[in-house]
């Protein structure tokens, strides 16, 4: 009987690697690229020709490679990366497997030039389908030079899922876009049949860097953040709600300077930003996280974009915890003056208006505005009175414990509501328009504030604090609900149960990998509890932290601070006017309503001028 099982031919080897390393001509170029910078090149060029599928050209000024390593480069599992087992769990390089070369000479016909500084001239190898059909010495200056022609010209099968070359060169650019934001010290380069588009030198600051790359307009609404932690150091800028984007596409996350696309790293940064965007909008982020790389495993993937982090829920809520205190100060709702010099965030520092600004009375404010205004005050009708305004009587005056719904019985906390003056009770007020929105002036701009959506984000971040001062009542169910998970969910559970348990959530093992629900939260008494615990549980397996009974209780701490709150085409007097923006000041994230809306709007000075032709 002959053989089943038979070796297969290194060619055939090849290219099934060729399949997991290249998917598209910018694997090929992210696989090269990285070889560069681990060589220590400081200038990198890429040349591209119909998208990448003619041809894929990165030069480098690296160290370069001799004639006997250039041949030794060209086999399966050859690498100068590691050389021990211990290297593997202690990588400070980008590529490592020493499959990129051979795989993507498998499928391709490729040339390879190379040269270090100590031989007098290089040496290039010319292959096709991975087969060595020549190789001769060559001059060249320093560094190594790979080309790639007809990507996948063998395997019709695989070149057919190519798409068109403008996509194709998309996905270069966004590689290229990558590995630039993370090395701002090289200087890259990308051309498309002759046509520069990238072109960043050297050298540049990671505010420069991103400017270049992304966007210029970007700069004012990026914040920069700097935290070190005990395992962990998070620094890198985090863009305003303000220039929130449709995908996540602009959400660049780097581990000890690779790229990666971690789905517990951007769990984390969209939690930083939860309540801050409406539905289906996502961050602009650029952030680099350093942590020892034994506690990362940047392995469990061919193309290295996802890890497994040692420590994976204390990263999360450090990561979470980073986010919050950048975005917690809103100091881009103050004037571009204070904005440009707006400290990083540190482990001991958060952004404060109190403290980037000095809080000036509003009388004394008002009496100097009018100082400098031709006409009298008196001339312009009052707040109070008017058309479409209420009769004083039939009003009743603004206070704190008036933004208590009537149908919650939670008491108020008072120390939300202090005499603290930040931006928004330093503001000149106006007047009301359409009795839904307050125009009010800073020193140079006038600012336009949703009354709903100012109230809407007091009433809710004071229910917020209410419940997690610990305020939780239970509700035994009738029947306990039986819940029935898997071996891996059974064990999860069973991590988090004492946790789930200071939720409100009475849960008890009930043999095997059966559990009994007895109790829930009373503010959820009307959700699924078996589909939320285990939608609970399911998200614990896949990220090692589950956000989803917090979901579900701002679900409903929202839908409270909706009802009962200031209303569109609700008047108001200037005392109330003076008290909601007052007590703005006292809570966090008081730039977007829970909904992610924005509360305000600002129109520069400036720009009122060009309308009206002045200046």
């Amino acid at each position: 009987m002959p053989n089943q099982i038979q070796i297969l031919p290194e060619v055939l080897c090849n290219k099934i690697a060729a399949g997991e390393v290249v998917e598209r001509p910018a694997s090929a170029v992210k696989e090269l690229i990285e070889n560069a910078i681990d060589a220590g090149a400081t200038q990198i060029v890429v040349e591209i020709e119909k998208g990448g599928k003619r041809l894929v050209r990165v030069s480098d000024n690296g160290c370069g490679m001799g004639r006997e390593d250039l041949f030794l480069s060209l086999e399966r599992h050859a690498t100068s990366k590691i050389s021990s087992e211990t290297d593997l769990f202690q990588l400070h390089t980008l590529g490592f497997r020493g499959e990129a070369l051979p795989s993507i000479a498998a499928v391709s016909r490729m040339v390879l030039r190379s040269r270090t500084a100590a031989e007098e001239a290089g040496w290039e190898i010319y292959l096709e389908s991975g087969l060595i059909k020549r190789a001769d010495a060559v001059g060249m200056a320093t560094g190594s030079v790979v080309e790639v022609r007809d990507l996948f010209y063998k395997m019709p099968a695989r070149k057919k899922f190519l798409r068109r070359d403008e996509t194709e060169l998309g996905h270069i650019g966004e590689v290229v876009t990558k590995l630039a934001l993370a090395r701002p010290d090289i200087g890259f380069k990308l051309y498309h049949h002759g046509r520069a588009l990238i072109d960043v030198f050297p050298g540049q600051s990671l505010l420069d860097r991103t400017g270049a790359l992304l966007n210029r307009s970007l700069l004012k609404d990026l914040r920069p953040v700097e935290r070190q932690g005990a395992v962990l150091k998070i620094d890198g800028l985090l863009g305003t709600p303000a220039v929130s984007r449709a995908t996540t596409g602009f959400i660049y996350t780097f581990i000890n300077g690779r790229f990666i696309r971690d789905r517990v790293v951007q769990h984390a940064v969209l939690e930083g930003y939860r309540h801050l965007l409406p539905r289906g909008r996502y961050p602009v982020v650029v952030l680099f996280l350093q942590l020892d790389p034994e506690l990362v495993d940047v392995n469990v993937h061919p193309t290295k974009h996802e890890v497994r982090f040692r420590q994976q829920s204390e990263v999360h809520d450090f990561l979470v915890e980073t986010v919050k205190n950048v975005l917690r100060g809103s100091d881009w709702l103050a004037d571009d003056s204070v904005r440009s010099v707006a400290p990083a965030v540190g482990t001991h520092a958060s952004f404060s208006l109190t403290a980037s600004r000095k809080a000036v009375d509003p009388g004394d404010r008002e009496e100097t505005k009018a100082a400098g205004v031709a006409e009298q005050p008196a001339s312009y009708t009052p707040l109070s009175s008017g058309a479409g305004s209420a009769p004083e009587q039939d009003r009743q005056p603004y206070a704190p414990a008036a933004i208590n719904p009537a149908p919650v019985s939670v008491p108020v906390d008072e120390s939300l509501f202090s005499d603290a003056k930040g931006f928004f009770a330093s503001l000149v007020m106006i007047g009301q328009y359409h009795n839904s929105y307050l125009l009010c002036q800073d020193d140079h701009d006038l600012v336009i504030i949703d009354q709903h959506a100012a109230h809407e984000r007091i009433g809710f971040e004071r229910f917020k604090r209410q419940w997690n001062a610990g305020r939780i009542e239970c509700q035994q169910l009738l029947f306990p609900a039986m819940l029935e998970l898997s071996h891996q969910e059974a064990d999860q559970l069973q991590q988090q149960l004492a946790k789930l348990d200071q939720l409100g959530f009475e849960i008890e093992p009930f043999g095997g990998n059966s559990f009994a629900i007895k109790s829930v939260p009373q503010i959820l008494h009307d959700v699924d509890a078996v589909a939320l615990v285990r939608d609970v549980v399911a998200e614990l397996v896949v990220v090692g932290k589950s956000l989803l009974i917090e979901d579900a209780v701002d679900k409903i701490l929202i839908l409270m601070s909706c009802h009962g709150m200031i209303r569109a085409n609700q008047p108001l007097t200037a005392q109330e006017i003076r008290a909601l923006l007052g007590d703005l000041d006292t809570v966090d994230f008081n730039a977007q309503c829970p909904h992610g809306r924005p509360v305000l709007h600002r129109i520069p000075l400036v720009e009122m001028e060009r309308f009206f032709k002045r200046g």
